[in-house]
C-alpha cells in the first residue's frame, strides 16, 4: 500500500468471543498513542453474515462487513479471538479458518489466541509453522500433525502466523503490534512492560517516545 494511507486490521467477531482476548490489540491500534504513524490503521469487523454477535462479555456486535467481501489484498492482518464456537462447531467457524490460510497464502499476517488456534490447527495451518496455544493436549484433539512445532511460549509468530494461547492477550498484542510496524522497538517494550509488568517508569518512555 502507498505510504501515509490508511490500511486495514480485520478483526473475526462472531458469537461468544472472547472480549478480553482482543480488548488491548484493537483498542491500542486504534488510538494511535505514541504509534509510528498515528491514525494509519483502522479496525474493521467481519462476520460470516451481517447478523449481530454477541460476545461472552454480553457486548452485541454489528459486523462492519462479511467475509465474502473481505480479500486479503485489502487486509494488512486478520485477527481470529477465541470462542467457545471453535470447540463446541468448529465447522460454523471453518470459514474464518480457511480464509486464514488464503492470507497466509497471500503473504498477509494472521493472529489466532485460544481456541482460534484449534480451528487453524484442523485446517493445517500449524504443521508447518512454529506456534503455541492453551497446551499441547489441546491442538492434539484437534488431530492435527504439527506438534513438533509447538512451542511451550505463551506467544509465537512464524512465518506470517501469530498464534497465543488465552492467559497472553497482552503477549498476543505485542506480537501483533511487532508485525504492524506500529511502534520503535524501544516504545514497543515501554508498552508491554507499562501494561504487562506494571512498570510506571514505561510510562515516561512512552511520553519521550511521543
Amino acid at each position: 500500500m502507498i505510504e501515509g494511507t490508511r490500511q486495514t486490521v480485520h478483526l473475526a467477531v462472531y458469537d461468544q468471543l472472547a472480549d478480553w482476548e482482543i480488548g488491548h490489540t484493537t483498542s491500542t491500534i486504534r488510538s494511535g498513542d505514541w504509534q509510528r504513524d498515528p491514525g494509519r490503521y483502522d479496525v474493521v469487523t467481519v462476520g460470516l453474515t451481517g447478523a449481530p454477535v454477541t460476545t461472552a462479555g454480553g457486548l452485541t456486535l454489528l459486523p462492519d462487513i462479511t467475509l465474502p467481501q473481505l480479500k486479503p489484498s485489502s487486509s494488512s492482518m486478520l485477527i481470529l479471538p477465541g470462542a467457545d464456537g471453535w470447540d463446541l462447531d468448529p465447522e460454523s467457524l471453518s470459514p474464518f479458518a480457511s480464509a486464514a490460510g488464503v492470507w497466509l497464502d497471500a503473504g498477509v499476517p494472521v493472529a489466532a489466541i485460544c481456541g482460534a488456534t484449534a480451528g487453524l490447527a484442523r485446517e493445517g495451518l500449524l504443521d508447518y509453522r512454529d506456534h503455541t496455544s492453551a497446551a499441547p493436549e489441546y491442538l492434539l484433539a484437534t488431530g492435527y500433525s504439527g506438534m513438533r512445532r509447538y512451542r511451550s511460549e505463551l506467544a509465537v509468530t512464524d512465518d506470517g502466523l501469530i498464534t497465543a494461547g488465552p492467559t497472553a492477550p497482552l503477549e498476543f498484542a505485542r506480537e501483533v503490534f511487532a508485525a504492524l510496524d506500529l511502534y520503535t522497538p524501544r516504545v514497543l517494550d515501554a508498552w508491554y512492560r507499562l501494561h504487562a509488568e506494571h512498570d510506571p517508569g514505561a510510562y515516561h518512555v512512552l511520553l519521550e517516545g511521543a
